[in-house]
């Protein structure tokens, strides 16, 4: 498989993201959009390179692993996420520490105003510190500069702090047969309307 070029990929994913005017600030050593940055030194930024595209395979595969099987599904996402995400018109996002990557989140659109909140994970040392908070605001807010109307997830009984946290942002429950997501491991269906 050839090797993306990941110049083009983050242009491509900065190109998509709104300025940014709500008192997140602006960073990256190298001019790189951050979608969010605390004061407490965690960046969410868009995916830029191959450490980024590893990182975010790693971090998925860490906690699939732990609590499930990596399906099909979750093969072809992780093992080529540029082309599984960005290349169709989603996005990756990558939350920083120090320059190292902690935790990640994928958005994926249906095509109809609707966008999936997929593959977040967040370094098992740094659980319960807030990171999955940070990376989800901001996704909710990249969605909405995309022109999201809405976002929806699955996930699993399994996971509560993550029911828990999604909950907390607004998400609601809804029936199996509102969404159509594939994997035998979603026992829990979200939905999040933003407009």
């Amino acid at each position: 498989m050839p090797c993306p070029d990941f110049r083009s990929i983050s242009s491509r994913c900065e190109s998509r993201a709104a300025p940014v005017t709500d008192g997140r600030s602006p960073g990256g050593n190298n001019g790189d959009l951050a979608l969010m940055t605390d004061s407490d030194g965690v960046t969410v930024r868009v995916l830029k390179n191959a450490a980024d595209a590893a990182a975010f395979r790693a971090l998925n595969e860490e906690w699939i692993a732990r609590y499930f099987v990596l399906e099909e599904r979750d093969h072809r996402q992780l093992d080529n996420p540029v082309a599984a995400y960005i290349d169709t018109g989603g996005a990756i996002l990558i939350a920083e520490l120090d320059g190292r990557p902690i935790g990640c989140v994928a958005l994926a659109s249906d095509g109809n105003g609707a966008w999936e909140l997929s593959k977040m994970a967040v370094a098992p040392e740094l659980r319960g510190h807030g990171t999955g908070r940070k990376l989800l605001a901001a996704a909710v807010d990249h969605a909405r500069d995309l022109g999201a109307r809405s976002m929806f997830l699955g996930t699993s009984r399994k996971l509560p702090s993550a029911v828990h946290l999604y909950e907390t942002f607004g998400f609601r429950h809804v029936p199996r047969e509102t969404l159509r997501l594939a994997s035998t491991r979603i026992d829990v269906f979200m939905e999040l309307l933003l407009s």
